[in-house]
């Protein structure tokens, strides 16, 4: 499985852990509420969760709806299918919250196993934390060493992009400090929850999910037929 699949599938398994969906809810929320998953079609999420539910981690369930299972013999289309969560997910999508390797510091992963903070435990959120800023500290380092060997050959828009992705890096440090700095104080993030689309937009806030390369701080409908 590869990493970006990983990430997909455990980002769908946290989201039906909150309550079960069908395929365009669910699509709709992975763009919203975790931004990181803007670029994912409707062409990699069906096999992410064709996948899951071989697995035995997801059943599919016919919609609920009484009008859609009504309309569906007349219309000759399928009433929605319903992915939820079954026990066995569960046990694996908690499994895959308490690991804290090298995979979770990275830029996708870190964003992701950020969105559900809110169901990981204490001392695994620390773990996770410290690992991305130390991550991004050695990344710092990489960036000015390089930026003080090449200063001369540059010129000044080259350069100037440079210390935009610097100042981006050193940003997020700044604000993995301040996280690191309420757990440890025994202090819970308080923000909207991964269903509501308002969120905070303050410069670093921790509800705004980072795209690869951007510092955090910081919908596409489709087929309707699932």
């Amino acid at each position: 499985m590869s990493r970006r699949s990983g990430i997909l599938e455990f980002a769908v398994l946290g989201l039906l852990r909150e309550s079960p969906m069908h395929g365009y809810e669910l699509r709709k929320r992975l763009n919203t509420s975790l931004g990181v998953f803007r670029a994912f079609s409707y062409g990699t999420l069906y096999p992410c969760l064709k996948t899951l539910v071989a697995n035995g981690w997801l059943i599919e369930e016919a919609g609920s709806n009484p009008e859609e299972a009504l309309a569906a013999p007349l219309t000759g289309r399928r009433a929605k299918i319903v992915y939820r969560l079954t026990a066995e997910g569960k046990e694996h999508f908690e499994e895959l919250l308490s690991q804290t390797g090298p995979d979770a510091y990275e830029d996708e992963h870190f964003a992701a196993r950020f969105a559900f903070f809110g169901q990981t435990s204490r001392d695994v959120r620390m773990r996770v934390l410290e690992g991305r800023r130390s991550r991004l500290e050695e990344r710092l380092e990489k960036m000015r060493a390089s930026l003080a060997r090449t200063r001369e050959r540059l010129d000044d828009y080259t350069l100037e992009l440079q210390r935009h992705g610097m100042e981006s890096v050193e940003r997020e440090v700044r604000w993995l400090n301040e996280l690191i700095e309420s757990e440890r104080a025994g202090r819970d993030l308080k923000g909207p929850a991964h269903g509501d689309p308002a969120r905070d937009t303050t410069e670093g806030a921790p509800g705004v999910l980072p795209r690869p390369g951007e510092t955090p701080g910081p919908d596409t409908p489709g087929d309707t037929t699932k």
